[in-house]
């Protein structure tokens, strides 16, 4: 948290308000939105996709027409693509050339291929604005002295994931 805080108030340089045209040079930021879709994939399954051609795919056969899901949430956290994924480190995607757009298999949150979300660059300008909005405005701690080692982030399954326990935290302006 506070480096983000840093990163961007360092690029706002005191202005009032942040705006798109700051977010280009805030690369920390969109660290931590990638490891955060990575860790907490808002829809386990990508759209269904169907095999177009008989195929052997790690040991299993897959016939032509089978209907084949996608879990986004397991790949996510696969140990063999990423080391620690169970630990959040924004830092591994620094210097990575790993995307959300659909090029790269392991982080997909907004789908691949022709499926994937039209509405991808609407999506994460938002969500970027947004965040850096809020951690430029506000500081934010735990309430009644919790430490972040104690959070439950553990997720309720549906047809999007969500926290199963809410998260309060403490909003105070920035000055």
């Amino acid at each position: 948290m506070k480096k983000l805080q840093e990163e961007v108030r360092q690029v706002a340089k005191g202005k009032p308000k942040i705006t798109e045209n700051d977010l280009d040079q805030m690369w920390y930021l969109k660290a931590v939105v990638k490891e955060t879709f990575r860790m907490h994939m808002p829809l386990p399954l990508l759209v269904p996709r169907e095999s177009t051609q008989d195929v052997e795919l790690m040991g299993y056969n897959i016939a032509a027409g089978t209907q084949v899901l996608i879990n986004a949430w397991a790949v996510g956290r696969d140990p063999a693509l990423w080391d620690n994924p169970d630990e959040f480190r924004p830092e591994r995607f620094l210097d990575s050339p790993v995307d959300y757009r659909g090029l790269h298999f392991e982080l997909t949150p907004f789908g691949a291929g022709r499926r994937k979300c039209p509405g991808i660059q609407f999506a994460m300008s938002v969500n970027e604005l947004v965040l850096a909005s809020l951690v430029h405005k506000f500081d934010f701690v735990l309430p009644d002295a919790q430490k972040g080692e104690d959070l439950d982030m553990s997720e309720t399954i549906g047809i999007t994931i969500h926290k199963k326990l809410p998260l309060l935290v403490v909003a105070t302006p920035h000055v």
